[in-house]
């Protein structure tokens, strides 16, 4: 299916998927999932294609479900445009949504849309409209205890406006990522390209930033393989991300891992992992744990001057800080953040590779003011950094370049 015509440098247009699922009492439901992001000059033909699917429901007897959960940016053109559906559909079947951001949500419960349903799974609405009765332990854990089951709790809202902070740092690289493969590959809309890197992201479990940031900075194929010559890589030894039989292709597993290492070697109560995005050239946040919102909302605003992890990174050293109030490299956002959150003392140790490049690191945050690492675990933390450097390497070595040659292949066989 066509997607919405988009502008060039655009977010990823808006894109509907159909399919029909079976489950609800005398009826099946048409799913349709959307992906990507609406802007206000996309609304009109988001609209319309709405429209054409809602027909279709209609006249196939299926009830209309839309999956919300990959729907970038937009609230209001999303909210006005369903406030508009759900009035046209009068006498209808009631417009079922699942999986919506919490900002959505909220939004569409003060509207009181009438005519639209919210629910946090397809299984749960499947459930609840074939008068099953949903008990308290299946709802999901974002459910407050507010009036309304539904509505997201503020420490929800902050995480979405994190989240959105981020998407935007990455809706430039998904966009040039995509014009690099429209030229290279004749494609007839952007819309192509991102299915294709969709895909791929979701074959091989590369999240999908960290694939445009590879489309757009390794050197162009050549040929019909992108990367010729290339052979299986083993796993390296790792001394400490070695154990606990993870896997070593899941990208979530290793760096979650990463952090809970560091978390225990160091005993802190806090800390997070940022790697660098080659593609923008700055350190993203990986995972965190322990940390204050508003420390999280300052990392990801891209204000990276003045952090630890900053300063670790352009010196290509571990970067120990006893007393935070009073620490001179930092800058005075920076220390004003971590003292008002709660952090006095923190440790930041970089990644780097075989050519003494940073490509992470990894930072710790303690309570108290004066608090060093002995020795012992300076030692270990430095093995870890090591540890990580040499899987990030193999990762993307192999792991990311097997997704970068799958899109290589499946867009050689479109346009051949």
């Amino acid at each position: 299916m066509k997607a919405p015509a988009d502008r060039p440098g655009a977010p990823a247009p808006l894109v509907i998927e159909s399919s029909v699922v079976e489950g609800l009492p005398a009826e099946g439901a048409l799913l349709l999932r959307m992906s990507g992001s609406l802007a206000a000059h996309g609304v009109e033909a988001w609209s319309t294609e709405l429209h054409g699917h809602l027909q279709q429901a209609d006249r196939a007897g299926l009830r209309p479900v839309l999956d919300l959960a990959h729907v970038q940016l937009g609230g209001a053109a999303v909210l006005r445009t369903l406030s508009e559906t759900a009035r046209a559909r009068a006498g209808r079947p009631d417009l079922i949504i699942v999986r919506a951001r919490p900002g959505l949500r909220e939004a569409v419960h003060l509207a009181r849309l009438d005519g639209v349903r919210l629910y946090a799974t397809l299984d749960e609405a499947v459930r609840e409209l074939a008068g099953s009765a949903t008990r308290v332990a299946e709802l999901p854990a974002w459910r407050s205890q507010m009036a309304d089951p539904l509505r997201p709790s503020y420490e929800d809202l902050h995480k979405e406006v994190r989240a959105l902070r981020a998407r935007m740092r990455t809706a430039p690289v998904i966009g040039m990522a995509q014009g690099t493969l429209m030229v290279r590959y004749g494609l007839p809309d952007s819309g192509s390209a991102f299915r294709v890197l969709r895909e791929a992201s979701q074959r091989f479990n590369v999240p999908l930033r960290v694939l445009v940031s590879a489309v757009v900075v390794a050197r162009p194929p050549d040929g019909e393989t992108w990367f010729p010559g290339r052979r299986c890589l083993p796993v390296p030894r790792l001394r400490h991300l070695g154990r606990g039989g993870r896997d070593p292709r899941c990208r979530r597993q290793m760096v979650d891992a990463v952090l809970r290492e560091a978390l225990a070697v160091g005993r802190a109560p806090a800390g997070y992992v940022r790697f660098v995005d080659p593609a923008v050239n700055a350190l993203t946040l990986e995972t965190h744990h322990g940390c204050a919102e508003t420390f999280l909302d300052h990392l990801v605003r891209g204000r990276d001057e003045g952090t630890a992890d900053a300063v670790a990174r352009s010196r290509a050293r571990r970067l120990s800080v006893p007393d935070v109030a009073t620490e001179v490299v930092l800058s005075d956002e920076c220390r004003r953040t971590l003292v008002t959150t709660g952090t006095r003392a923190l440790q930041s140790i970089p990644v780097l590779n075989s050519a003494g490049s940073c490509t992470g690191v990894t930072t710790l945050l303690w309570p108290d003011a004066g608090h060093r690492p002995t020795a012992a675990q300076a030692e270990a933390l430095g093995e870890l950094a090591a540890d990580t450097s040499a899987w990030l390497s193999w990762y993307h070595r192999s792991v990311l370049l097997d997704a970068l040659e799958h899109v290589h292949r499946a867009l050689s066989h479109r346009t051949a």
